[in-house]
């Protein structure tokens, strides 16, 4: 007998995780609180404005929230305004409120209006002409709601442990550097043992993995940054974000780096190449370039007796590396490898 499962939402309904369970716990927690104040303060209607705004002030980070609060309070007092102007000039009709609908959609765009502005003008130029046309004193007390809604979902993101998105940050970072230490290994073997021209294109296309890596990287720095700006946190979680600036800023361009390594072995290689003396010397010195890299994503106070095995002692490059003449079909890669190797060596030492 078959065992029966619940139906699933389409995937198109379904986010790729779930939203933090805190901030889950945050919203509810403003949007209760929310209502409860406006109740207090603003006996006379339902705080449907206020519970509306605190459900979506409350974001992953707090500067985010200040933007959704300043948005949330621009949209409802220009839609307010709206509504009251038009509904001073025009009799109380169901056109009234379509009229309302489209001149608020025409602000949002000649005033290049944030979607979140814009999208709440006529939300609310339509929720006053409908809900509060005859009620003195409506709209004004709807944007005071907004504004108590707005307020207390910044409040209450700040007090509840505010969020730092500095895992994920820390995370892709590692990654990258960890496929940019395999890559440069990979292209060590590549230059002394014979490749076919899959095994090229293979060695190519996981090179280029790494240029998506980079973005990812970025990015989850960007909202690391973005996480502690405004954050009352941020003071003892700078020291973390600056340390992953710097070493993505020299990550970065080893990515180029190694790209064009691998492309320039990938369109000059031939069998004949492992009989250079002078390609042997280049794969030691990557993998010394391989070592390196693993110690400094380690961070400062990393050193190689932290390593299990250890690829060389030496750092790269530290000694003069000795170039042989080499065959004159060789001579372009073998000066392209040499120049992205010193370069890459500069980025791990800092210079």
């Amino acid at each position: 007998m078959k065992r029966l499962r619940a139906p699933r939402l389409p995937t198109f309904l379904r986010a790729p995780s779930r939203v933090p369970l805190l901030q889950v716990v945050k919203t509810a927690v403003a949007t209760v609180l929310a209502w409860i104040v406006a109740v207090l303060l603003l006996p006379s209607e339902l705080p449907i404005f206020a519970a509306i705004a605190a459900l979506l002030v409350v974001q992953p980070s707090v500067n985010q929230s200040f933007g959704k609060a300043v948005e949330r309070s621009v949209g409802v007092i220009a839609g307010v305004v709206i509504a009251t102007l038009i509904g001073l000039f025009a009799s109380n009709q169901a056109w009234v409120i379509l009229l309302a609908i489209v001149v608020s959609i025409f602000f949002g765009w000649v005033f290049k209006l944030t979607p979140g502005s814009a999208n709440q003008i006529p939300i609310s130029a339509m929720l006053v002409l409908a809900l509060g046309a005859a009620t003195p004193g409506y709209a004004v007390d709807r944007i005071l709601e907004t504004l108590i809604g707005a307020a207390l979902g910044v409040i209450i993101n700040v007090l509840i442990v505010p969020p730092v998105a500095l895992a994920p940050a820390e995370r892709d970072v590692g990654l990258l550097a960890s496929e940019l230490e395999a890559s440069i290994e990979r292209l060590a073997v590549a230059l002394t043992t014979k490749q076919s021209r899959q095994q090229l294109d293979g060695l190519m296309i996981q090179a280029r993995l790494l240029r998506p890596m980079r973005d990812a990287a970025e990015a989850s720095v960007r909202q690391g940054e973005e996480s502690l700006t405004m954050n009352p946190r941020q003071s003892a979680h700078r020291t973390r974000l600056a340390n992953m600036h710097q070493l993505l800023n020299r990550l970065s361009p080893m990515v180029t780096r190694v790209l064009g390594m691998t492309r320039a072995l990938h369109d000059h290689y031939d069998d004949s190449l492992i009989e250079e003396p002078s390609i042997h010397s280049i794969a030691g010195e990557l993998r010394r370039a391989a070592h390196d890299l693993r110690l400094l994503a380690k961070g400062p106070g990393a050193t190689s007796s932290d390593e299990p095995i250890r690829t060389a002692e030496i750092p790269v490059l530290t000694a003069p590396l000795r170039i042989a003449r080499p065959h004159p079909e060789h001579w372009m890669l073998i000066g392209s490898l040499m120049e992205d190797l010193r370069r890459i060596h500069e980025e791990i030492v800092g210079d």
